[in-house]
């Protein structure tokens, strides 16, 4: 059953973007690129429906079914697609010897350290030279 109305939800969609797309606009003539397609108003009369605007009004309600029975069919399953994962399995940790301490705090550093300029890391290249002025 589920199937049946996936599969009938996909050709309502199909048949809904084409015809969508085959109609033309209220103001696709020249004049409504220039702001003339005044006699066309929001309440003003539309003339008759054509076939195109009757199967955009079928497919339309035809996909809002359709969408709505597949959201509750989805939403009869068990509840969500996480409580059907399994839980993944892991191994305790083993405990590292001298864990329990304490973190040892910053170390003081001595006068000499503090008056010291810092120094570039061991294996880091030397700044390059610059040229003496003329």
């Amino acid at each position: 059953m589920e199937y049946l109305l996936i599969g009938l939800h996909i050709v309502v969609c199909f048949i809904l973007i084409m015809v969508v797309l085959l109609q033309s606009g209220k103001a696709a003539d020249l004049a409504g690129a220039f702001g003339g397609g005044g006699s066309q108003t929001a309440l003003g009369s539309r003339g008759a429906a054509t076939v195109l605007t009757k199967a955009t009004t079928i497919s339309a309600v035809l996909f809002m079914i359709t969408s709505l029975s597949l959201a509750i069919l989805g939403s009869r399953r068990s509840g969500s697609v996480f409580e059907q994962a399994p839980a993944p399995v892991s191994a305790p940790a083993a405990p590292q010897p001298g864990a329990g301490s304490a973190p040892a705090g910053p170390a003081e550093k001595s006068e000499k350290e503090k008056s010291a300029a810092p120094t570039a890391p061991a294996g880091a290249p030397e700044p390059a030279k610059s040229p003496a002025p003329k």
